[in-house]
């Protein structure tokens, strides 16, 4: 038996240093590889300072209103490159990177959907990117315009809500936090021992992702990315009583308001999301035929046509 310990003693010794000598390869790798990022990825839009850092704005096409383009938990501007490109043969349109994310840098904590609308806001002024806008929220990307449109209504024309956070779901998000925190610690420690940069975007992306994000994989969904995510999702609780505490019957008035939802989804979600488009009287509720959370990725027909829908409705009538 002394001897069996001895063996297996042995094994699980050199498996250990196996795996050290793995993890510092693929660390030494990542740290040579990303420095080159800049140059063969380099931001597609603009660096703008804000607040003590700077934030990556893209900005395409004319005419007014402007859409602003919010990601989800996770993604980053990349993540609408489809839906811009189609939305800038039309008006104006704005995508960006929440700080800490893809190209922009670290922000203050904590990450909260509060402080990332009135950093969106600070963004917008510093680039002159006038208003009003039409605000475009994916999953929980939904908290942060809604905050926006909140706190400053007269700069917010319409809204879309695709598949976005249920701020009434506490119980289930407080559950998911430690899910959360797993997740985005493991994804972290895996970009930075450059296994995102070796699998490839098609590995690491979800499907239906436009090109760009696959292409900037290493940087969209690079270790920074991951680590503001778990931050963000540590402070969903928080994030969700900041929503909480702006509804009120009738506070979108007549705004044009569109509330997409994936298919499949429980009967209570869909009674909050039908809730949610009756906050305004020229608000409606559409339900995707996929059950993809990514709803831009599955049907992006769906949400083009319901942006220009309330594009179109928010322009002033001649």
């Amino acid at each position: 038996m002394a001897m069996i310990r001895r063996r297996w003693s042995r094994i699980a010794l050199r498996s250990a240093l196996a795996l050290a000598l793995v993890a510092v390869a693929g660390f030494g790798y990542e740290t040579i590889a990303r420095s080159g990022d800049g140059e063969r990825r380099p931001p597609p839009g603009r660096l703008i300072a804000v607040e003590g850092h700077r934030m990556q704005l893209d900005c395409s096409g004319r005419g007014g209103p402007t859409v602003v383009l919010e990601a989800g938990l996770g993604e980053s501007s990349a993540s609408w490159a489809g839906i811009q490109a189609q939305l800038a043969q039309h008006g104006r349109v704005c995508s960006y990177d929440r700080a800490g994310y893809a190209w922009s840098e670290d922000g203050p904590g904590p990450r909260t959907a509060g402080r990332a609308a009135r950093e969106l806001h600070a963004l917008l002024a510093a680039a002159g990117e006038a208003g009003p806008y039409v605000l475009v929220g994916h999953s929980y990307g939904g908290a942060v315009v809604r905050l926006f449109a909140a706190e400053r209504p007269g700069e917010t024309a319409g809204l879309v809500l695709v598949d976005v956070m249920d701020e009434t779901g506490t119980a289930e998000l407080g559950a998911a936090k430690p899910f959360i925190a797993a997740q985005f610690t493991l994804y972290q420690a895996a970009a930075r021992l450059g296994l995102v940069r070796l699998l490839g975007g098609d590995a690491v992306t979800p499907s239906g992702a436009p090109e760009p994000a696959r292409r900037a994989a290493p940087i969209v969904y690079g270790a920074g990315t991951m680590a503001t995510a778990r931050a963000e999702g540590l402070a969903s609780l928080d994030s969700a009583a900041e929503v909480r505490a702006t509804v009120r019957p009738g506070m979108w008035r007549d705004m044009p308001v569109v509330v997409i939802a994936a298919a499949g989804q429980p009967d209570r979600v869909l009674g909050h999301y039908r809730d949610m488009a009756a906050l305004s009287t020229r608000g409606r509720l559409v339900v995707a035929k996929s059950p993809e959370h990514y709803v831009q990725y599955a049907e992006p027909r769906l949400v083009l046509d319901s942006i220009q829908e309330v594009v179109t409705e928010a322009r002033p009538s001649k």
